[in-house]
């Protein structure tokens, strides 16, 4: 459904199935213009009171005359609410936001407190997809927890916009690997180059006064063998979840994996250059197990036990490899080779942050109170690493391997 810019606010319904009294909420939706008008006819005619409510017989018997009009899943979803909604009323607000593609948190409540769970089959069991159908429902099952969620997002989603963030990412990094490797004449242990990191893109400490290079070091990779590893697990993990959650979302997970990153190197490894996207791949595989562990009756990917298995297979193996360079002797001393500290900075947010934005499906994040701790937690974090790079190495009397 097409969005548009009026700004309508309404109270909101949540009821459970017994009856319970009516939860009013305030909500401020953006509504599309034309679609508005035309459901605001329709619902009207069963609100002749004009009080912003109708009972559920009223809003059954406007179900079954329009309801050729929805698409099927989203007709399970309102038949779901009206039988949760027995004794109780639906709220015109809450049923312009499932036309609109917005649900707002009062409308989930209402559906999971709901007397019944949907009897039809699953979005599984459905025959006659084409194929872009078919990855998209597997994509849901990849990624979300409950059949509501999974058949909304089949139905929502339209490919526009592409899941064009890990993508670009992705082909920069190789871009960047393929430009340096030709200058380099090296493929395999870049970093053992002389001229690696003169490179105006790696985080180097005696460089760290270059602000970009906290966050450009993510497309320096240490070797074909370092971005191999990486560009798997961005690419399987990451495009999944921007298909779902969208670029905005997943883009704040990676940066914020990528920024902590290159700080905790700052604070921890203090002599050691980073290079790598670990610190923002991290993020995301991190947030995403934790969500699969999280929700694991209700996840519903096939093998779940085995990938999982897998998955921690290879980010112990880029681990591993990251540790082991960390401690070889460097090619060019007294320059370390680069640290393993930007993985654990990832897997941190990934943890914290990352899960709450991966549980908050199509819901805001500016209302889950549990965020914005998180990301408090996170902003004083950045903040302290700022001071810890401004006045730690005078203080502490670092002594920094000669610049690049």
């Amino acid at each position: 459904m097409p969005t548009g810019a009026n700004v309508h606010s309404s109270p909101a319904v949540a009821a459970n199935a017994e009856g319970e009294e009516i939860e009013v909420l305030e909500s401020t939706e953006v509504l599309p213009a034309a679609p508005e008008d035309q459901w605001k006819s329709l619902f009207d005619k069963y609100d002749p009171e004009s009080s912003g409510f109708i009972s559920t017989e009223r809003f059954r018997d406007l179900l079954e005359a329009h309801g050729s009009e929805l698409d099927p899943h989203k007709l399970e979803v309102l038949l779901a609410l009206a039988d949760g909604n027995a004794d109780g009323k639906i709220c015109y607000q809450d049923f312009v936001n499932l036309m609109s593609n917005k649900r707002s948190n009062s409308f989930r409540r209402a559906i999971l407190q709901g007397s019944r769970q949907l009897k039809s089959s699953s979005l599984r069991e459905e025959v006659g997809l084409g194929l872009s159908q078919r990855l998209v429902r597997h994509v849901a099952y990849e990624t979300l927890p409950r059949e509501v969620d999974r058949k909304w997002y089949f139905d929502s989603y339209t490919y526009c916009p592409p899941p064009w963030l890990i993508l670009a990412i992705t082909i920069a990094e190789m871009v960047v690997f393929v430009y340096y490797g030709l200058q380099l004449d090296r493929w395999v242990l870049q970093v053992s180059s002389p001229s690696f990191l003169k490179s105006p893109l790696p985080y180097h400490p005696q460089r760290r006064a270059q602000a970009w290079r906290y966050l450009s070091y993510i497309f320096m990779h240490a070797g074909i063998e370092h971005l191999g590893l990486n560009m798997a697990m961005q690419l399987l993990v990451g495009v999944p979840l921007e298909m779902v959650h969208g670029a905005a979302r997943i883009g704040l997970i990676y940066l914020c994996g990528v920024l902590a990153g290159s700080l905790a190197v700052s604070v921890a490894d203090m002599t050691a250059p980073v290079v790598g996207s670990s610190g923002g791949v991290y993020a995301l595989v991190s947030a995403h197990l934790a969500n699969v562990v999280m929700n694991w009756s209700g996840m519903k990917c096939q093998f779940k036990l085995f990938r999982m298995a897998m998955a921690l297979v290879c980010m112990s193996v880029e681990f591993g490899r990251a540790v082991w360079l960390r401690f070889y002797p460097p090619a060019f001393p007294p320059c370390p080779n680069p640290s393993f500290v930007a993985h654990l900075g990832g897997v941190v947010v990934g943890l914290t942050l990352g899960v709450v934005v991966l549980q908050n499906y199509e819901q805001r994040l500016q209302e889950q109170s549990l965020f914005w701790i998180f990301f408090c937690v996170y902003a004083l974090f950045v903040f302290c690493g700022i001071f810890w790079n401004i006045f730690a190495y005078g203080l502490l009397d670092v002594k920094l391997p000669p610049a690049p």
